[in-house]
Order: structure tokens, then C-alpha cells, then sequence
């Protein structure tokens, strides 16, 4: 079965999105304590959560 043909901006708005995500976390990281160390927890915790379910999604039964 064919997949329907994607545009740029459909085949590179996840990665984008993961990597403005892991940018925004290490910069939260180096910025301050408390509320910024929870930011950068939380959207540096996003990324690996995705590649844990897409890798456990794809692998065959």
C-alpha cells in the first residue's frame, strides 16, 4: 500500500518540534532554579518519552 505523498513541512514539523522542545529544556536548564529546573525536566523528559513509544510501537509481536 502507497503512503499519500507529504509536503516538507509535513515531514520535518516532528523532528522540529522535538528539537525547538530539547532546546527550550537545555536552555531552562542553564537559566535558573525552581519553576525553570520543572520546565526543563518536563520538556527534556517529552523527547525520550516519544522515542520509548514509538520504538515499543513499532517493534513486531
Amino acid at each position: 500500500m502507497r503512503r499519500p505523498h507529504q509536503t516538507l513541512r509535513q515531514i520535518f514539523a516532528a523532528p522540529l518540534a522535538i528539537g525547538i522542545l530539547s532546546v527550550v529544556g537545555l536552555l531552562a536548564a542553564l537559566i535558573g532554579d525552581n519553576v525553570w529546573d520543572a520546565v526543563s525536566w518536563i520538556s527534556l523528559a517529552i523527547p525520550c518519552v516519544l522515542y520509548v513509544f514509538f520504538i515499543y510501537r513499532r517493534a513486531p509481536n
